[in-house]
């Protein structure tokens, strides 16, 4: 599943723990260059629907994410929920006139990738937004249930990356990326402050940005970051890494790892550690690893598929 540069590649690269702000950066300068060959008369219509295979997903599917959503519908021809739910996609696809793209991929044809996304059944339905995937779900849903989900990721899609459609035969003018509103400075600052370095100055920046405006998606995230990369500042890694090895129990030495296997792009590893000392512990201290854990998912997304995972571990290591 960065939003902008999110101030992400200064002082620690968490290009693998959150992609968004180098994928927004890229859908960005695609949609730039989008525009450009618009204006030079090269641009043409995007097709809504396409079938895609192994050869071509990185064109067809990653490539073409950094304009609007991919939305993946895995399918089969035995498969009879998937003839139900197909054509809805299809329909609904149309009706959205470019602010996502529908591709079909037959399982039976491209194993590897069905493997590669981890599905279990069909038909499923994921999507790409800004070269992430994040699973949307499985199953030949109702038309009213589909339409919420796709209204969703539009919107997700628009507001954290930016993405707000393809042109389409007909409407290449509609299908335009409206302008871009201006940037709110107090975000901006943080940001800057957090590209240049300043933890505290961006910590304290983004607490600002969210007094005045708590639904803030892009300084939650900004914040939740800025947080752990202060946290780990000056940390003796290969000393942390023994005291947490020697104490599996000790809540403290295992939340010091966990956010250094986070920074290190090591996240199932990060959040396997923390679900195990849940496990391990009880009263304060189990509260104590549940607690940070929640806060790890922040920095990472509630839509990465690598946190569903996790949760649903915490969830049958509580309950």
């Amino acid at each position: 599943m960065q939003p902008r540069n999110m101030s992400m590649s200064g002082v620690v690269d968490l290009a693998a723990v959150k992609a968004a702000g180098e994928a927004k950066q890229k859908a960005e300068e695609a949609r730039a260059r989008a525009a450009r060959q618009q204006g030079e008369g090269q641009a043409a219509p995007v097709p809504l629907v396409i079938d895609v295979d192994e050869a071509d997903f990185e064109r067809e599917v990653l490539q073409r994410s950094t304009q609007a959503p991919v939305v993946i519908d895995f399918w089969a021809e035995w498969c009879e929920p998937c003839k139900q739910l197909s054509p809805v996609l299809e329909r609904l696809t149309q009706e959205y006139a470019g602010r996502f793209v529908l591709a079909k991929i037959d399982v039976d044809r491209n194993q590897m990738l069905f493997q590669q996304f981890g599905v279990q059944g069909i038909p499923a339905v994921f999507a790409v937004v800004a070269g992430q995937a994040l699973p949307l779900f499985q199953g030949a849903a109702p038309e009213q249930q589909v339409r919420q989900v796709l209204d969703q990721l539009v919107q997700v899609a628009e507001e954290r990356f930016g993405l707000t459609g393809v042109p389409v035969d007909g409407e290449g003018e509609q299908a335009q990326a409206a302008p871009r509103a201006p940037e709110d400075p107090a975000l901006a600052a943080a940001h800057s402050a957090l590209d240049a370095g300043d933890l505290g100055g961006a910590v304290q920046a983004y607490r600002n940005v969210l007094a005045d405006n708590p639904g803030n998606t892009e300084a939650k995230l900004g914040l939740a970051q800025a947080e752990l990369l202060q946290r780990v500042q000056g940390l003796d890694t290969a000393q942390v890494r023994k005291e947490a090895a020697d104490n599996p129990t000790d809540v403290r030495a295992q939340i010091r790892a966990a956010d250094l296997d986070l920074v290190g792009g090591h996240v199932e590893d990060a959040f396997g550690r923390l679900v195990d000392t849940v496990r391990l512990t009880a009263g304060e201290d189990r509260d104590a690893a549940r607690v940070h854990l929640l806060e790890l998912f922040e920095v990472v997304g509630s839509e990465d598929p690598r946190v569903v995972a996790a949760r649903g571990a915490l969830a049958r290591v509580l309950f």
